[in-house]
């Protein structure tokens, strides 16, 4: 009897094991034609890439990869220009509406971000957690990230932060405690006032936010030459 038992238990265990089938790797689904861009804005408004600056136009612009000044040491991008999503452009509007009063504003690093910019990316960073894997690709490549300060109006000089832009430093994390009294408050300040309009600061870059309900966008790899 517990023979007969074992060997119905053996067979019943080998079939279910045999009807297991591994999941499916989900394809990455990257937008990279400019007509199938406007046909997404068509069917949805908000997904509108803008350009900050003609949104915004008292933003200032420091456009790093369109220079040798960054971690590549190269040019990446052929113009100084920054985009993002309809949505994400109307908070920072209200961000620096509201720094304006207090007479500071923003200084934007990066904002959208072709894939093909992600894998290169990728490749050469020395530190891989300071940079999207492009197997799930960036949220700046949703058009739903922006890099980005704060800046003296009167001085057009940024408030003192952690590090500088695109530090791959210990000291760049959002919660890094080891700073003085009006750097904290500096950055706590602004990851507050971003917070308050759907921009979430990512964990280990107090320079990055990335928008509210960026799962909604799709990954794209469509040059600025061409928006």
């Amino acid at each position: 009897m517990k023979l007969s038992f074992l060997i119905l238990f053996l067979f019943t265990s080998a079939s279910a094991f045999t009807q297991i089938k591994p999941e499916a790797t989900k394809k990455l689904v990257i937008i990279n034609s400019y007509n199938q861009y406007l046909s997404s804005v068509k069917k949805n408004p908000n997904n509108q890439l803008i350009e900050i600056k003609k949104a915004i136009p008292n933003v200032k612009l420091d456009i790093r990869y369109a220079t040798k000044n960054n971690f590549m040491k190269q040019i990446m991008y052929i113009q100084a220009r920054a985009f993002a999503r309809k949505p994400v452009v109307e908070s920072l509007k209200k961000v620096q509406a509201e720094l304006n009063k207090k007479g500071l504003g923003l200084k934007i690093f990066d904002g959208y971000r072709p894939y093909a910019i992600t894998v290169a990316f990728y490749k050469k960073a020395s530190d891989k957690n300071f940079v999207a894997n492009p197997n799930q690709g960036s949220k700046h490549n949703r058009g739903c990230a922006v890099d980005l300060t704060i800046i003296n109006l009167k001085t057009g000089k940024e408030i003192a932060m952690p590090t500088p832009y695109d530090s791959f430093s210990a000291a760049a994390a959002a919660n890094y405690s080891n700073v003085s009294a009006e750097v904290k408050k500096n950055r706590d300040f602004f990851i507050v006032l971003m917070r308050k309009y759907k921009l979430n600061v990512l964990e280990n870059e107090w320079w990055h936010y990335d928008f509210q309900g960026w799962q909604n966008y799709a990954l794209m790899d469509i040059p600025f030459e061409k928006l």
